[in-house]
């Protein structure tokens, strides 16, 4: 199972961006998918997470700012970044609890590999 991220690149402030993130590899169900970012000099944070019924939850920062949205059938995770400002950049990883076949005793957090997002003028 791998996580494949891809979306960043340089932004002007108040610009946008939009993130993907796709699961590819057998898998049985995929619970939460969820993205976080670190900025240089910070610890890693949560921004966004949903689950597979489409609850969404925010950290205060992005919320109003950024949406999070899923698509089940083709195991994938988008992030919409509006409203950029230069706090906002940082490198952003998604991450996903993932079931990989019904017998196994328990899911396992896969992450994928970063994509840098740069907000500046």
């Amino acid at each position: 199972v791998q996580l494949q991220a891809s979306g960043g690149g340089l932004v002007q402030p108040g610009g946008s961006l939009s993130l993907s993130c796709v699961v590819s590899g057998n898998t049985f169900s995929i619970q939460f998918m969820a993205w976080y970012r670190q900025a240089p000099g910070q610890q890693r944070e949560l921004i966004a997470d949903i689950t597979r019924d489409g609850a969404k939850r925010y950290a205060e920062s992005v919320k109003g700012r950024f949406t999070i949205s899923r698509d089940n059938a083709k195991k994938t995770v988008t992030l919409q970044l509006n409203s950029l400002k230069p706090e906002d950049t940082a490198v952003y990883t998604c991450a996903a609890d993932i079931w990989v076949a019904p017998e196994d005793s328990a899911s396992a957090i896969y992450w994928g590999k970063g994509t840098l997002v740069t907000v500046s003028s």
